[in-house]
């Protein structure tokens, strides 16, 4: 029977294992071998170059300026989103008044969840198109509401402004990520019991200081999740910022995404892509490290 039973594992184990090297793991593995060649991606020939790549990567303004944007995403996006949708979470959850029932979420808390998880049902492309038409100068829903209220002042060429267009596509990256994290905290908060709220509330204290010192603490792992997702959402950024903006005006909303696929589709430098790809590669598992340490804590047991 032992022998049976490794057998029957290993049956169903090594066909997804196998799968999994040859699209995944074997990738991965020539992307390291590709970056130390000057492989154009067109022709079986090629040179090897060692790390000749990687020193154009140090002295490369372009991808210093779209590391840039892509470490402004990775501070602001996570604490953006974690806020909203902690506060969201915590108005579905225990926003509403204290009635016969308890502490309960505010009235039509079912509706909100599906509006605010909406955006998750729909593809990165139709987000990005959606929004490229939500921004445009004259028949953009935006500048049309600005204009429909008499602020025609602070109508924009959105996409088209250095300044804006990069903080224009974080706002979308917010608004298409915040309700799965509503979602995910709201479902964390259905596990910590209603008395310890309600004994807070009794006690007089406030909202904010109810989510900062019994939501968060005990939401501290789920937070710590999110966080790591969130930094590795910015990190890449490619395909919102490709639809939306493709990096500009100019290099204005470039990441290291999109200057990675530029590199090996336009340029024609596969080589030079895949020393970008690698170095991102630890770039994000570093990131990953780094966050897990800062954010340990000791686990609260309910």
């Amino acid at each position: 029977m032992r022998h049976g039973r490794r057998l029957f594992a290993l049956t169903f184990l090594l066909p997804p294992l196998a799968l999994y090297a040859v699209f995944v793991l074997s990738p991965y593995a020539q992307a390291f071998q590709i970056s130390a060649t000057d492989w154009k991606g067109l022709s079986p020939d090629y040179n090897y170059v060692g790390l000749a790549n990687f020193a154009k990567l140090l002295k490369d303004e372009h991808l210093w300026n779209a590391l840039k944007n892509n470490a402004i995403l990775l501070v602001a996006l996570p604490i953006i989103t974690i806020v909203l949708a902690l506060f969201f979470a915590t108005m579905l959850t225990v926003g509403g008044r204290k009635g016969k029932a308890g502490v309960s979420g505010v009235r039509g808390a079912a509706f909100y969840r599906v509006v605010y998880f909406f955006p998750q049902v729909l593809s990165v492309a139709i987000i990005g198109v959606l929004w490229k038409e939500v921004y445009a100068p004259r028949s953009g829903i935006l500048n049309g509401f600005l204009r429909a209220v008499g602020l025609d002042s602070l109508a924009k060429p959105w996409l088209g402004d250095p300044d804006l267009a990069f903080y224009c596509v974080m706002a979308v990256m917010v608004w298409s990520n915040v309700g799965f994290y509503v979602v995910l905290f709201n479902a964390a908060m259905q596990s910590i019991p209603k008395e310890i709220y309600e004994a807070a509330m009794l006690d007089g204290a406030e909202r904010r200081t109810v989510l900062r010192m019994i939501t968060v603490p005990l939401l501290w792992e789920t937070i710590q999740v999110a966080w790591i997702y969130l930094a590795v959402i910015a990190i890449d950024a490619f395909a919102l910022v490709q639809i939306v903006t493709n990096g500009g005006p100019g290099e204005s909303s470039r990441v290291v995404g999109l200057y990675l696929y530029e590199a090996a589709m336009n340029e024609n430098k596969f080589g030079f892509a895949s020393a970008i790809g690698v170095a991102l590669f630890f770039l994000t598992l570093s990131i990953a490290f780094v966050s897990l340490r800062l954010t340990r804590r000791d686990r609260i047991e309910l």
